[in-house]
């Protein structure tokens, strides 16, 4: 297994990570890694394997095109969303109810109060008001002022936040999880299974994943009653004070609310319709702009404002495709299922390697939604083979595409909560949003998918 090209990338993947380095050079060099490794054990010169490797690499950018597209127009409704006033007036509120509390035991719950109110913020983003991780650099910088005063360790709001990203599309059909669940897992699993008789629906993975989400809220709990339940204390940089946002609140139209409202609604109306986001943001838009939230000559710099919102997330996930493109190139993953099957002796021992490799091949790409397609075509027939019911085949593929989202460098899951935490430069991305949810979120995965499998 360690002699795989893909496993070994990984581990260049994550050791450069580990060591800060950033996460687009991180993703070259893991690719180049993987390609050359893989070209080479094919009998290709050293030189050949490179030049192939980059043609590979750069031949699969294009599939994050679209990804980034998504990020980019997002990232416009949420620019669009904050010139409304609705996030200030949010945070205003926030503030101001956090002000007139006393110190002790009201305090101490108006902690978790704000943990929970993000964890809700987070599961809505994925269907109710779908901008995905769009909301966190523009709703959680207002809110750093009063983390700090509350001493909540930041890790712990990562955590929260990386909780709603991840469980509700594994969970939840509707928005992003109608994506994942219906046009990607099941669509997978029906063409990988059919000559088997393995019929997926999305009533049965909601079923199937209902005890792996489960982990993930026992993770959840840990994290922020347990592990970061202790004050940590930041140095008071952030930028929204209370007098910045209580002059922009005094601005705020009541009309612009309504229109805000409108928009949202609309957003998810048409994103669910269509299943397209751009669209759906698209339309958001439309409606801003003759809502008068922002003049349509303005939106050209609204764009640009979204632009640079998720920029970086936008090349990360680009990089990412081309680091997954030269995976499925070099054939490593179908090599190290393969190899795994000459020492599997139990169902048991069968479930925890799939799952593993899952973990693995994620923590690389980045994307579970990318995942699916890699796994589900060797998953489902060693699934069969072993006696796995259809209800725990659709668990172990199901977690090992999302086993890896949350804990990886590359995962907009990751990527998302630290774009808003670190407004002030306090936050890691690596050791404050990587290493917390890999701990919290990828272990109990790996334990209770592994229990789903055997129970189901």
């Amino acid at each position: 297994m360690l002699s795989n090209e893909v496993v070994i990338s990984i581990i260049v993947l994550l050791a450069l990570s580990l060591m800060r380095i950033n996460v687009v050079i991180a993703l070259i060099i893991a690719a180049l890694t993987c390609g050359i490794l893989g070209n080479s054990a094919d009998g290709m010169a050293l030189g050949e394997a490179l030049t192939t490797t980059v043609k590979t690499f750069t031949g699969g950018l294009g599939g994050g095109a679209e990804t980034a597209m998504n990020y980019a127009v997002l990232g416009a409704f949420a620019v669009a969303l904050s010139k409304s006033g609705v996030t200030d007036l949010l945070a205003y509120k926030v503030i101001q109810s956090f002000g007139k509390r006393p110190s002790g035991r009201s305090v101490f719950w108006f902690k978790y109060m704000v943990l929970f109110t993000l964890v809700a913020f987070s599961m809505s983003s994925q269907n109710l008001i779908p901008v995905h991780i769009a909301f966190i650099p523009i709703v959680v910088p207002p809110l750093l002022s009063v983390m700090n005063q509350l001493k909540i360790d930041r890790r712990a709001v990562a955590c929260a936040l990386t909780f709603g990203l991840t469980a509700t599309y594994m969970l939840i059909p509707a928005g992003f999880g109608q994506i994942f669940i219906e046009n990607i897992l099941v669509k997978n699993i029906n063409q990988a299974g059919e000559t088997f008789g393995l019929v997926a629906s999305v009533a049965s993975v909601t079923k199937a994943m209902a005890i792996p989400v489960a982990g993930m809220i026992f993770g959840l709990l840990l994290a922020i009653f347990v592990t970061y339940r202790k004050p940590r204390t930041y140095v008071e940089t952030a930028q929204a004070k209370l007098d910045d946002i209580e002059t922009r609140v005094a601005q705020v139209k009541s009309f612009h609310i309504w229109i805000s409202l409108i928009a949202i609604v609309a957003t998810c109306a048409v994103q669910l319709s269509t299943n397209s986001t751009v669209l759906g943001g698209l339309i958001g838009l439309v409606i801003f702009a003759l809502g008068g939230v922002f003049k349509l000559k303005q939106s050209n710099d609204i764009f640009q404002d979204g632009l640079r919102l998720m920029a970086m997330i936008g090349f990360v996930m680009i990089a990412a495709s081309g680091y997954a493109n030269v995976v499925n190139s070099t054939g490593g993953v179908s090599e190290l299922v393969q190899s795994l099957k000459g020492t599997i002796e139990t169902k048991e021992m069968a479930a925890f390697l799939m799952l593993l490799v899952g973990l693995l091949i994620t923590m690389g790409i980045g994307s579970s939604f990318s995942t699916v397609p890699i796994i589900a075509s060797i998953y489902v027939p060693l699934c069969i083979s072993f006696g796995f019911s259809p209800l725990a085949t659709i668990s172990i593929v199901g977690v090992a595409a999302a086993l890896g989202d949350a804990g990886s460098p590359a995962s907009d899951s990751t990527l998302g909560p630290t774009s808003g935490l670190n407004a002030d430069g306090k936050h890691d991305h690596i050791w404050d949003s990587v290493v917390p949810t890999f701990i919290h979120y990828n272990i109990p995965l790996l334990v209770f998918g592994w229990i789903a499998a055997m129970v189901l």
